[in-house]
């Protein structure tokens, strides 16, 4: 586990929102206007290591931020989701969600949504 992490360095002056046990931020590199992760205030690795608790925080500001980015950018909808482990992507070590606002035409056809994590096999549907 590393000592630090780049998302406790980010002022509170930068947080969306926050509460007890976790905190949301805009994503550095967003991939959509809006888009913003949830994070724990204590430094754990991955969902599968943070404690209950942490996981219901998480759970809570994604409602919260969901209304300041519906207010903001007015999206069509959303994908949360989050990378747990270097195989599965995640690069800051770091328990973090993304809250990603779609937009209508966003992209061609965003049928299987976070299915297309894996290239050409986002689309299950027989055609």
């Amino acid at each position: 586990m590393p000592v630090g992490s780049v998302f406790l360095d980010r002022p509170q002056s930068e947080w969306l929102a926050s509460n007890a046990l976790a905190f949301a931020i805009p994503d550095a590199f967003p991939v959509s206007p809006g888009h913003a992760l949830i994070i724990t205030r204590r430094l754990v690795a991955t969902w599968f290591e943070a404690a209950r608790e942490e996981r219901i925080a998480i759970l809570d500001l994604t409602d919260e931020v969901k209304r300041i980015l519906d207010d903001r950018h007015h999206p069509d909808g959303y994908n949360i989701g989050l990378n747990s482990g270097p195989a599965a992507g995640q690069t800051v070590m770091h328990l973090h969600v993304h809250v990603i606002p779609r937009f209508r035409d966003d992209v061609p056809d965003p049928r299987g949504g976070i299915r297309h994590v894996i290239p050409g096999r986002g689309c299950y549907r027989l055609e």
